[in-house]
C-alpha cells in the first residue's frame, strides 16, 4: 500500500484556483420506499436486513409485486446523486455522473437533477432505468434491495477528465466498487484534475466482498472516508468504533465513523473529534448516511473546522430521518439553512 492521500487543511478542498463545488459518481437509481413489517421481511424475502442486496430484475419485479397496492414514495436516488442533492440544496455547486435507461424512470431522474440545480452528465443506456426498492420496517431499519439497470452499462470508457475539472472534490459511492476498471479510471481522472477524492463506503456487505480492493484505493486515492460502524467494523476487523476510527485514519486523511444516535467520530491524524446527534423523532434512516456526507462536505468546501462539519452533517442527517425517503422536500430546507447560522463559526460568516 502506498502512502496515504494527504488532506491538509480543510481548506484545501477549494484549491488551484478553483470554486468549491463537488462531484458526485454513482449509480443512477429511483428510489421506492414502502414500509413493512419485520415479519414480512424475514418471511417473503431472502434479503438481509439492514442490508443492500443486488438483484436481477426477475427478482426486483417479484418484490414489488409482493408489495403493490400499498402506500410508496418513488425519488429519484442512488447514495452519491442523493450527496450532490443535498450539497446542492445547500447551495454547493454540484454535479453527477451516471447513467439512465431510455424509460420514464430515466426521464424522471434526469428531470429531477435539473430541478434541483445539478449539473448531471447523464449517459443513456439499453437497458431499464435503475431502481433500488427500499424495504423500511418498524424500527426505522431500511433494508434495499437494488437492481442496477442501465447504471451496470456506465463503463470506464464513458468518463473523461473534462467531466471533472469544474470540480474541487469526487465524491464517490462504495456501490462502485463492483467495476474496478470504472471506479479506478474516475479515482485516477480525478487526480489528473486536481481533486480530493471522498468515499462513503456504502454497505457493510459489499465492503466484505470488495475488502482487499477497498483497503488498496482508499490508501492509494482516497483523502475522505465515511463509513457508519458496521463499515467500519468490515472495513478493520475492529468492532470499537473508536480503534475502527483510529485504522481508518491510516489509509485516509480524513476519516469519519458515524455512529447512530451516538453522533459521530472524526479523526484527521492526531486531530479527534466526537460530535453529538441532534434530538429527533426517527421515522426512516434511508438517506441518513448520504445527508450527513453532504453537510460534511459543505462544511469543507466553506473552509469550517472539522467538528463544525460533523455538527452540519449531523442536523442534515437529523432531519432527513425525520421524514420517509432520502430527500428532504423543498420547504424544508429554509429551515435548516437557519439552523446552520448557530453552527458557523462567527469569523466565517464575514467571509460568506
Amino acid at each position: 500500500m502506498k502512502s496515504k492521500k494527504s488532506f491538509t487543511s480543510p481548506s484545501e478542498a477549494g484549491t488551484a484556483g478553483k470554486n468549491p463545488a463537488v462531484l458526485g459518481i454513482g449509480n443512477a437509481l429511483v428510489d421506492v420506499l414502502i414500509k413493512v413489517s419485520s415479519a414480512e421481511l424475514t418471511e417473503k424475502t431472502a434479503l438481509p436486513k439492514g442490508s443492500m442486496t443486488l438483484v436481477e430484475k426477475t427478482e426486483i419485479t417479484r418484490l414489488l409485486s409482493l408489495v403493490s397496492g400499498r402506500k410508496k414514495k418513488l425519488s429519484a436516488g442512488g447514495s452519491a446523486a442523493n450527496t450532490v442533492h443535498g450539497l446542492a440544496c445547500l447551495g454547493v455547486n454540484s454535479g453527477f455522473v451516471g447513467k439512465i435507461g431510455r424509460d420514464e424512470y430515466g426521464s424522471s431522474f434526469a428531470s429531477s437533477m435539473g430541478e434541483n440545480g445539478i449539473n448531471a452528465h447523464l449517459l443513456k443506456g439499453e437497458l431499464m432505468t435503475g431502481i433500488c426498492l427500499g424495504l423500511i420496517t418498524e424500527d426505522c431499519e431500511r433494508t434495499f434491495a437494488t437492481h442496477l439497470g442501465a447504471s451496470l452499462e456506465l463503463k470506464a470508457s464513458d468518463l473523461h477528465v473534462e467531466q471533472f475539472l469544474p470540480y474541487s472534490i469526487l465524491h464517490v459511492e462504495g456501490y462502485l466498487t463492483g467495476n474496478h476498471e470504472l471506479l479506478k479510471r474516475a479515482l485516477v481522472l480525478a487526480e489528473e484534475a486536481g481533486l480530493a477524492v471522498s468515499f462513503d463506503l456504502a454497505s457493510f456487505n459489499v465492503v466484505r466482498d470488495q475488502l482487499v480492493f477497498l483497503k488498496e484505493i482508499l490508501g492509494d486515492h482516497v483523502a475522505i472516508v465515511f463509513a457508519n460502524e458496521d463499515e467500519a467494523a468490515a472495513m478493520t476487523g475492529c468492532s470499537d468504533p473508536e480503534g475502527a476510527l483510529d485504522l481508518l485514519a491510516g489509509l485516509c486523511s480524513i476519516a469519519v465513523v458515524k455512529t447512530g444516535k451516538n453522533g459521530s467520530l472524526i479523526r484527521q491524524g492526531p486531530e479527534k473529534h466526537a460530535v453529538p446527534a441532534i434530538n429527533v423523532k426517527a421515522i426512516d434512516t434511508t438517506g441518513a448516511g448520504d445527508l450527513y456526507a453532504a453537510g460534511f462536505l459543505y462544511g469543507l468546501t466553506r473552509h469550517f473546522p472539522l467538528p463544525v462539519c460533523g455538527r452540519i452533517g449531523s442536523l442534515v442527517a437529523g432531519r432527513v430521518v425525520e421524514t420517509i425517503g432520502a430527500k428532504l422536500d423543498a420547504s424544508c430546507w429554509p429551515g435548516i439553512h437557519r439552523e446552520l447560522q448557530s453552527l458557523i463559526p462567527k469569523h466565517s460568516l464575514e467571509g460568506h
